[in-house]
């Protein structure tokens, strides 16, 4: 992290934005400032080359034609890459986990390359997966379920070098049959879950700050945020 703020990427918002999921860096931003760390969200679009040197970064889910756009882009400026590689936390939703891979196929049987910052693969499904989705997490420093709203076509399969974020208890997931849900591998996580995912899952969003930041956090109380979990993790069932 800089000396004086944390700088919160979000990427490609201009063609990786459909469903909202620009709000995880909102939540980020205001989850640091809650506790007296000043942050700022640094919007990263189609005239912008990609820095590696923010502190964390954030992809939201797209179309087929947008996930093309977005790929090409990143593969022209790999700053995320390096990034991520220098050990800075990654959060990538939806399409971002397949534009992440290493290809994914369109809808249309078309195999398009990724830019393989993730050991996973992406076929379309014969039916889509839409609804809640509960799951139980995988990885060190997260203990609660995580809850979010699917909505792809996507059966995304890991390669030995990617982990499952996640145990599928309600929905579909990643939808290879393996009943897991999203990727972690190094410093990035991924996910289908919008939500926006970190408004959802607090403890997660943490577990990015803590990561950008190098420094643990204590909890926040936020009683209209366990109330939103409890809601939407009863509506899965």
């Amino acid at each position: 992290m800089s000396e004086s703020t944390l700088r919160i990427g979000l990427v490609l918002p201009d063609v990786m934005g459909t469903y909202g999921d620009g709000g995880n860096a909102l939540i980020l931003r205001q989850r640091a400032r809650m506790r007296g760390i000043d942050a700022e969200i640094v919007e990263i679009t189609l005239d912008d080359e990609v820095p590696e040197s923010l502190d964390v970064y954030t992809l939201g889910g797209a179309e087929d034609n947008a996930q093309r756009i977005a790929t090409r882009h990143l593969q022209r400026y790999p700053g995320l890459q390096r990034a991520a590689e220098a050990g800075h936390p990654v959060l990538a939703i939806c399409a971002a986990i397949q534009v992440l891979g290493h290809w994914y196929e369109t809808s249309a049987g078309e195999r398009v390359a990724g830019i393989s910052m993730l050991d996973l693969t992406t076929s379309p499904r014969e039916a889509r997966a839409i609804g809640e989705l509960v799951t139980t997490p995988l990885i060190d420093g997260l203990s609660q379920p995580l809850s979010g709203f699917e909505n792809h076509r996507g059966a995304t399969t890991l390669g030995p070098a990617a982990k499952p974020l996640a145990r599928v208890r309600d929905g579909v997931g990643n939808g290879d049959g393996a009943g897991v849900e999203g990727a972690v591998q190094g410093s990035v996580i991924s996910t289908y879950m919008h939500g926006p995912l970190l408004a959802r899952n607090p403890e997660l969003a943490d577990h990015l700050l803590e990561k950008a930041t190098g420094t643990a956090l204590a909890p926040l109380d936020l009683p209209q945020v366990d109330r939103l979990r409890k809601e939407r993790i009863s509506a899965a069932r």
